[in-house]
């Protein structure tokens, strides 16, 4: 129990910095960004597909590298060695893939029905992007909280900053004919200034993490690398039908739909807005994944360690179901963080929340594969994802429309949540209690079924439904306490 303080303590550190982050984001940014785009989605629809593309090249551009950093460097006497090898590895492949997509950004422009200038930006941006994976990582390992989560701050603050800068200052600037800002500053561009300021503010979070590089020897260990390659290959292929799960709906939504191409990005800008607020489980996720993956290695030689990865799954499954049931309990405050227009996607809010609950429990039941270096297995199982996200949407989007979408996320990461743990009890059997898992979910989405049938009684008295919502909550953490009351009992005595 002791480790998993300590793990929830790491997860406070360094997860809650990044929670608050993204939280700055979401509720600053994003609101703003919806109503700036609140009568222009079609445009709003092109911000979804960029930052899909970008998700893809941050696959290509680290190539699985930070998990085989985690994998080979947690032992203190091989660290910068290590570090070395991997930052060299990533800082030539960086430069090079950089000149092949930049001499490619016409033609992936044309696939992507989108400029050819947004795509420079976005290579721009995973290079620098790239270049701190390592460094971040480092801190990671290294339990240094404090510096991680200022240089995640200063990323979202100077984001943040030179969005308001460009769509609000310089337009003032320009009516008011001030500093010359007239003469380069295009006010029909406004999407193109919030990937400007993107760019800006990845290039200098790249600078402050740039000296780690020059702390250290830089030596190249081939032999070190063949290893760390080896490993970290099949990954590529993992993450790269990871994003095919995640956000091939932002780029076959507009190409599968029946409507006009204009009307098609209209619904992609609705979708992407709507799933802003399902991602809100996915800040819980990505707090757990920055503790808990150097966690799993650090202590992957534990006699034990098969108890306590098992202990991990079940709190992750239980905190990941109190905030999907949270956040559609309380939906009728989360909506205002999407502008007006975008609200009619908030359908797809139930289905993609349990879909992100399920990407969660991959990434605990995924474990296996990596402590045991059987990293191709796991690109099996993401081929088998990807292949079932892209038939679901091929079949459903033009049928459906983005609801379908939704539904094949569901069905893709329900999956690899499910062979994940079944062929890992061959290969690496850690004894997860499944029977509460299953229950945490299962009374989740019941309480969340019980609040829908109420509600119709209660609308639209918003006040009588958070209240009666907030009474579903409590039976939910009463009925989840009354099971682990033995556990309870003993933390108490503590």
């Amino acid at each position: 129990m002791s480790l998993l303080k300590k793990l929830a303590g790491e997860t406070a550190i360094y997860g809650i910095s990044n929670v608050l982050n993204r939280l700055l984001n979401y509720i600053i940014v994003t609101p703003y960004l919806t109503y700036v785009f609140n009568n222009e989605q079609e445009e709003y629809g092109d911000h979804g597909l960029m930052y899909a593309f970008a998700a893809f090249l941050m696959v290509i551009f680290t190539y699985g590298m930070e998990t085989a950093f985690f994998r080979f460097g947690n032992k203190k006497e091989e660290l910068e060695r290590v570090f070395s090898t991997a930052s060299i590895s990533i800082i030539c492949s960086t430069i090079g893939l950089s000149f092949i997509f930049i001499i490619s950004a016409d033609w992936i422009g044309v696939w992507l029905i989108n400029p050819a200038i947004y795509v420079l930006y976005f290579i721009l941006i995973v290079a620098f992007d790239a270049l701190a994976a390592i460094p971040f990582a480092k801190l990671r390992l290294e339990n240094r909280p404090i510096r991680f989560a200022l240089y995640k701050a200063v990323n979202i603050v100077i984001n943040g900053f030179f969005i308001f800068f460009f769509l609000e200052f310089c337009p003032y600037f320009v009516e008011h004919d001030l500093f010359g800002v007239a003469d380069w500053y295009d006010p029909s561009k406004k999407l193109a200034y919030v990937f400007i300021a993107n760019l800006i503010a990845s290039a200098l979070t790249f600078l402050l993490l740039a000296p780690a590089y020059f702390k250290i020897k830089l030596v190249f260990d081939k032999a070190l690398w063949q290893k760390m390659l080896w490993y970290a290959l099949p990954l590529i292929v993992v993450g790269i039908a990871g994003m095919i799960n995640q956000l091939s709906d932002r780029i076959l939504i507009p190409k599968l739909l029946t409507g006009s191409p204009e009307e098609n990005k209209v619904q992609l800008g609705i979708y992407n807005a709507a799933v802003k607020i399902a991602v809100l489980i996915n800040l819980f996720t990505q707090a757990f994944k920055f503790a808990a993956e150097p966690f799993f290695f650090r202590h992957s030689d534990r006699v034990d360690s098969k108890i306590i990865y098992a202990q991990v799954g079940q709190a992750f499954a239980f905190v990941g179901s109190l905030a999907f049931l949270g956040l559609l309990l309380y939906l009728d405050i989360f909506q205002f963080i999407i502008a007006s227009n975008f609200r009619e996607g908030l359908k797809i809010a139930p289905v993609m929340l349990l879909a992100y609950l399920f990407l969660g429990m991959y990434f605990n039941f995924s474990i296996w594969f990596k402590i045991t270096d059987k990293t191709y297995i796991g690109a099996y199982i993401s081929i088998a994802g990807a292949a079932i996200s892209l038939s679901l949407n091929f079949f459903l989007i033009p049928r459906i429309g983005y609801m379908g979408a939704a539904w094949a996320a569901f069905s893709c990461f329900l999956f690899m949540a499910i062979v994940s743990y079944g062929i890992g009890r061959k290969y690496y059997p850690i004894p997860y209690p499944i029977a509460k898992i299953i229950f945490y979910v299962a009374f989740a989405v019941l309480i969340w079924w019980i609040s829908e049938q109420i509600r119709p009684w209660l609308s639209p008295n918003v006040w009588a439904i958070l209240g009666v919502n907030t009474l579903l909550l409590f039976v939910y953490l009463t009925g989840v306490g009354f099971s682990e009351r033995t556990i309870l009992a003993k933390l108490l005595r503590r």
